[in-house]
């Protein structure tokens, strides 16, 4: 009898699980989402949540508030890129896989092995008849919106991947219906004008925030707003940009055929490489914005999906660090611009503690205030020299200099530990909320992402 019970209960978990296992197949023969919006936190592993969890937390209650992110958590995805690269992969080979479902080596742009174009889940649903649109806080023809939109052999070849944004994107098949981010350094160049052939092609052009109230309805739009990439969330005029961008791109894109949309939160990766926690939390805190704004648009359109995820995880970030068990975000709360912008601007005058505590947003110690005079000592101005005409490298020197020393007494104060400068191969989150999200439970490798959307767009 116990053998029984037994049995009957484990052939009752099977099923159980058999069901829950298949509930994403069989769910897609229910109605597709017309909007499918795919959004890339670049480099943000699942220690970049967690942080915002705590940095986001309100230290006047007893519990720890969910965040946007936890809501919607569903499952992980394996990053990996093709073999001949081994297990970490770049922002490049890692887009290309989110975007087409193939694996390739690490630099390609929308290419294979052997460097021929795949197919992309933008340029598939343009196909399809959506509009399509793609925003991001980097230089839009950096890596990840790069293969997206286009093919090269080399994410590096930047004036080459711009130029394909326009000569791919003819009136007959037109790429895209819409390109929000930074680059004018690629765009406005002396051997070619592109702003200039887009609004031959009939594009509108803006290269200012209030400016994307202007944009007409229904026309395409290219909007670039920085040189190469947007400064960063906590310098930036305009702290949530990224959410700001998200919304003037929707207000486009609407459409009875639906559309199609990428949104990354790109300096996420950055302030990884930088091994940067303030930075890191600006970009977090805007994407999280960005996201609470796509449940609200949900909520109104439940035809529409979002898919959130990363590309990979940067710098190895770890929460509680030095041997110590604690983790204290308090002045990442009140850190008014990052470390590079302070570095910079105490690089341009006369140090003061009054000064440097004013832009930091807490005060420094006598003894690391000290240090900052150290380096201003160590790599002090010819007096020879006026303070416009300074030896440039000396200044790059001691500004960087500045930049590091910051930069290690916030990870020091808020006890926040970093691995490396680089990528690391540890999955990443993926969340997802609206029509067919269930499609996306559990374990995701980034190629089955692509393959799942691909089935979603599909008529």
């Amino acid at each position: 009898m116990k053998a029984i019970l037994v049995l009957f209960v484990l052939i009752n978990a099977y099923s159980i699980n058999r069901v829950i296992a298949l509930e994403p197949s069989l769910s897609v023969a229910s109605k597709k989402p017309n909007n499918i919006i795919m959004v890339i936190g670049d480099g943000m592993g699942p220690a970049y949540t967690t942080a915002f969890r705590y940095f986001n937390d309100d230290p006047n209650t007893i519990e720890v508030e969910e965040t946007v992110f936890d809501r919607h958590l569903i499952g992980l995805s394996s990053t990996s890129p093709a073999t001949v690269s081994g297990y970490v992969t770049d922002s490049a080979a890692g887009a290309t896989a989110l975007a087409s479902g193939i694996k390739t080596y690490n630099g390609a742009i929308g290419v294979d092995l052997s460097k021929q174009p795949v197919n992309t889940v933008l340029a598939f649903a343009k196909r399809a008849g959506k509009k399509t649109g793609v925003v991001v806080t980097s230089h839009v023809n950096h890596a990840t919106p790069a293969s997206f939109l286009t093919h090269n052999e080399d994410r590096n070849n930047y004036n080459s991947i711009a130029d394909s944004f326009f000569d791919n994107n003819t009136s007959a098949t037109p790429q895209f219906d819409l390109l929000f981010g930074g680059g004018w350094k690629y765009f406005l160049r002396p051997d070619r004008n592109l702003v200039e052939d887009f609004q031959k092609a009939g594009f509108q052009y803006v290269d200012a925030y209030k400016q994307l109230q202007r944009l007409k309805i229904g026309t395409p739009a290219l909007g670039l707003f920085a040189d190469v990439g947007l400064p960063w969330a906590l310098d930036d005029s305009e702290p949530f940009r990224l959410s700001m961008m998200t919304q003037a791109a929707i207000e486009q894109l609407e459409n009875e055929s639906g559309f199609f949309m990428l949104i990354e939160a790109s300096q996420i990766d950055w302030a990884g490489h930088a091994n940067d926690i303030a930075a890191a939390m600006g970009e977090m805190r805007d994407l999280a914005k960005t996201l609470e704004y796509l449940e609200v648009y949900v909520q109104k359109h439940p035809d529409t999906l979002v898919v959130v995820t990363a590309d990979h995880s940067t710098g190895g970030l770890t929460l509680g660090a030095n041997g110590k068990y604690e983790w204290q975000p308090e002045i990442l709360r009140t850190i008014r611009h990052t470390p590079a912008y302070i570095a910079k601007s105490i690089n341009r005058s006369e140090l003061s503690i009054e000064q440097t505590n004013d832009l930091l947003g807490f005060a420094l110690t006598t003894e690391e205030f000290a240090a900052l005079l150290e380096i201003e000592k160590t790599f002090q101005r010819d007096p020879s020299d006026s303070e416009e005409f300074e030896d440039a490298e000396q200044s790059v020197k001691r500004e960087s200099a500045y930049y590091s020393y910051l930069n290690a007494i916030i990870n020091k104060k808020t006890n926040t530990g970093w691995t490396t400068g680089a990528h690391t191969a540890i999955d990443v989150p993926v969340l997802a909320f609206g029509a067919q999200h269930e499609l996306f439970i559990g374990h995701n490798d980034n190629t089955d992402i692509a393959k799942k959307v691909f089935t979603l767009i599909e008529k």
